[in-house]
């Protein structure tokens, strides 16, 4: 990447390369071994609670706290804090070869809606997308705001069916929020190929649990704090090499090709990569994520989504046992049981953390959880 990471009193305008690319990844998930996944997890995570909310928050790793408490301290002090732009770059590769994507098709932002915003913003007066009924709200309600397109909502599991001519763009999470439903995202895209359509697609609830192919849509956008582990703050955006007619309409100093001398005017000159979509860094969030994305490369995204679905596996069948039919999403790291919404707060003071959306109960399996974690939420609920 070209972000120059010195400052403006640094005594060097050189560039900085990304230190890595998603040809020549750092790790090749190597804790595919259950013991070394359960250790290294262990060093890493002790929550005081039984946590099963990581579809609201993820919870941070030691390394990650390490770092957010050094990068705090540098403020603190007074100490130069331009190195932690370093942290901005090694997130932006780390998240480039989990996308798998060119380092250069990633942009560090800060919400789901804003980049939203910039693919709304790129579209002409009249033109249809389509979304699945219900999706998040941040995937949504820019192209609502704009009050000149035409969205057309349609149930999650009709969505590639509902692609047609007219089609100007298909939004859609790749697994809902509400109930951890998995979108059929490979049919979305040839369908959307089929009728020229774009592809927009919202990955907050997949990064870092599910296997991501970002190649393969034109824009996706996933927030950091939820699967990635990492504070609030942070959002990634991918667009594609030719910026998929996309306008940098949010572009302030730092998506100049030359952030440093683009601080005051004008910028003169936007970055050649998707860095011309950048935000202004939230630099410290930004230090302890760098952590958390090198966690989550070597466990292995693989080793994680087989383990955290395996305990979704585990809840559903225990919750047949009760008398539970949770809403269908098979595959799903997030199950959501439709009626016990209403018990999240007992739950919460028995030291259990869920999420009570729309009165279903939503419980969503990550790393840090163990079998353990859901046999213990099963005893709660069969009370």
């Amino acid at each position: 990447m070209d972000f120059y990471i010195g400052g403006p009193h640094s005594g060097s305008m050189e560039t900085t390369e990304s230190p890595q690319s998603p040809e020549s990844p750092r790790s090749t998930g190597s804790t595919e071994n259950p013991a070394i996944f359960d250790t290294l997890v262990r060093s890493e995570f002790a929550p005081k609670t039984t946590y099963l909310n990581t579809a609201s928050n993820g919870l941070l790793p030691a390394r990650a706290v390490a770092a957010l408490h050094e990068a705090a301290l540098l403020r603190a002090e007074g100490r130069p804090t331009t190195p932690l732009y370093e942290d901005v770059e090694a997130c932006r590769a780390a998240y480039a070869r989990l996308a798998g994507v060119p380092v250069t098709r990633v942009a560090v932002g800060a919400s789901v809606a804003a980049h939203t915003a910039v693919v709304a913003a790129s579209l002409p007066a009249g033109a249809e997308v389509l979304t699945a009924e219900d999706d998040f709200t941040s995937v949504l309600n820019p192209f609502h705001v704009r009050g000149d397109l035409k969205v057309r909502a349609v149930p999650l599991e009709r969505i590639a069916e509902s692609v047609r001519p007219d089609t100007a763009l298909v939004a859609v999470s790749a697994v809902q929020s509400a109930d951890g439903r998995l979108a059929d995202l490979p049919a979305v895209r040839e369908a959307a190929r089929t009728h020229g359509a774009r592809t927009y697609v919202d990955c907050s609830q997949s990064a870092g649990w599910l296997p991501m192919d970002a190649d393969a849509y034109d824009y996706t956008a996933a927030v950091a704090f939820k699967w990635l582990l990492g504070p609030h703050g942070t959002a990634f955006f991918t667009v594609p090499e030719d910026f998929g007619g996309l306008t940098p309409v949010l572009a302030g100093w730092v998506a100049g090709e030359r952030p440093w001398d683009s601080c005051y005017g004008p910028v003169a000159e936007l970055a050649h990569s998707a860095r011309r979509f950048d935000l202004s860094p939230a630099l410290f969030a930004l230090a302890g994520l760098r952590h958390s994305l090198d966690l989550i490369e070597e466990l292995g995204v693989a080793a994680v989504h087989a383990h955290d679905v395996a305990l979704a596996d585990r809840f559903r069948a225990g919750l047949a046992e009760l008398g539970h039919e949770p809403l269908s999403a098979p595959g799903s790291a997030i199950i959501s049981v439709p009626g016990l919404g209403s018990r999240q707060p007992e739950l919460s003071r028995a030291g259990i953390e869920l999420s009570d959306r729309a009165g279903n109960l939503r419980a969503g399996f990550h790393l840090y959880n163990t079998p353990a974690d859901v046999d213990r939420l099963l005893d709660a609920l069969s009370g």
